[in-house]
């Protein structure tokens, strides 16, 4: 029998969890965590240090790619078939699972997250919870969104890092000027201007496409400004359209480009993999204008069928990876997974130099933007629609599709999907 991705995709989540504790000397003690890279390292980094808190409990890592993991979870909780005791859950797939009853409100007791609230980053549990207060997960790392530039590129092009970030204008104009003096682009893609604006855009307690009422809110004002501002990238010359996570996205950030806007995470995939023969010449700023996004973060989630033994026994390994200072610190300095708890984020580690950032105390700064990030709600339908605004300014810069045309269809367009 052939299976398909899908089914294949299954099998390796509830056929691996199966095997995993038909294999185990008690079940009772075996605790697994159904993961996804690099938020599986953290977990697994948590095995020793849980072990001398918990040494009657054995934690099982059990890991898919970003994507199948995902969608291997909404099968799961679907049908019960294999369900893991924690999941890991990245924010830009949260909207899938936020408010689903296959997932414990961890609101209510014997949970009570809520009262854990204060000593964590606050703006996570905006997104992880319903407007009527269901909690579904719990945040264990967040992303604040950085603009990174590369100062020997400013340097030759005779600009200044506050050139660059007055407004998102100012980013455009002097993109212009640094491809006149240099030849390097702005940015890899034109498609990240838009994506950081709308990002930073969001007024507290609407989400990237959907207000406080669920409405979609697509056809407006700040979208035309993103798309305007990613249609003067093209236009000009200061992108090279190079998708994210490809072999040309990379050789762009070693050699071809001034800036990138990510999450403050990208610093660690720079200085590891990416581009480390280019150590001491980026560095960390504000995202233009000042503004404040975030982009990425994870949480832990626990499926409402499983027994209330197993569900007690994964609330304290979540907890433990939310909350516990050491935890904390460790998956920091071992992924680079920012912490989301607040002590955590004031230890000596965050005001140490970063050698590949020429010396800068960039973690101060990425501390700093994430406890100004705007409170933000998630929908079940962000995914899908990301792929539409895309599409859709795809036409734009492609096809010279006019804005509002395209802003009017994309709204249209999911419009019509949340039709009953």
């Amino acid at each position: 029998m052939t299976l398909t991705r899908r089914a294949l995709t299954l099998n390796l989540l509830g056929g691996g969890l199966a095997l995993t504790r038909a294999g185990a000397v008690s079940a009772e003690t075996e605790l697994v965590v159904a993961s996804y890279p690099s938020f599986d390292d953290a977990a697994r980094a948590a095995i020793p240090l849980y072990k001398k808190l918990h040494p009657e409990i054995r934690i099982k890592v059990v890991s898919l790619s970003y994507d199948d993991h995902h969608n291997a979870l909404v099968s799961a909780l679907a049908t019960g078939v294999g369900l893991p005791d924690v999941l890991g859950i990245e924010v830009d797939y949260l909207g899938k699972f936020v408010g689903s009853a296959g997932l414990e409100d961890l609101s209510k007791p014997p949970y009570s997250a809520l009262e854990l609230k204060p000593k964590l980053v606050s703006y996570t549990f905006g997104q992880a919870s319903t407007p009527g207060g269901v909690l579904s997960g719990m945040p264990a790392d967040v992303g604040p969104g950085s603009l990174f530039l590369r100062k020997d590129i400013l340097d030759k092009a005779g600009v200044t890092e506050a050139q660059l970030t007055q407004s998102w204008e100012s980013y455009v104009e002097t993109g212009k000027i640094i491809k006149a003096k240099t030849g390097m682009l702005l940015v890899p893609n034109a498609l990240t201007v838009m994506d950081a604006y709308i990002r930073a855009a969001v007024q507290p307690g609407q989400g990237l496409y959907f207000d406080t009422q669920g409405r979609i809110i697509i056809d407006t004002p700040r979208f035309e400004r993103a798309f305007a501002l990613a249609k003067s990238v093209r236009a000009n010359a200061l992108d090279g359209n190079f998708e994210r996570w490809t072999n040309d996205w990379f050789e762009a950030l070693r050699r071809a480009v001034a800036t990138e806007i990510y999450g403050a995470w990208l610093g660690g995939h720079l200085a590891n993999y990416i581009a480390p023969d280019a150590k001491g010449l980026w560095r960390a700023s504000a995202l233009p204008g000042g503004a404040n996004a975030s982009w990425g973060g994870s949480f832990y989630a626990i499926p409402s069928r499983n027994s209330a033994e197993r569900k007690r026994l994964a609330w304290e390994f979540i907890r433990f990876m939310s909350t516990d200072r050491e935890m904390q610190l460790l998956a920091f300095k071992k992924v680079d997974a920012f912490p989301v708890l607040l002590e955590a984020a004031d230890d000596p580690f965050v005001d140490e130099p970063l050698p590949y950032l020429g010396g800068q105390r960039a973690r101060q700064l990425w501390r700093d933007l994430a406890r100004r990030v705007p409170v933000q709600q998630v929908n079940r339908l962000d995914a899908s629609v990301t792929l539409m605004v895309r599409a859709e300014l795809d036409n734009v810069l492609s096809r010279g599709k006019d804005i509002g045309k395209a802003l009017s269809d994309a709204q249209r367009h999911v419009e019509r999907r949340m039709r009953p």
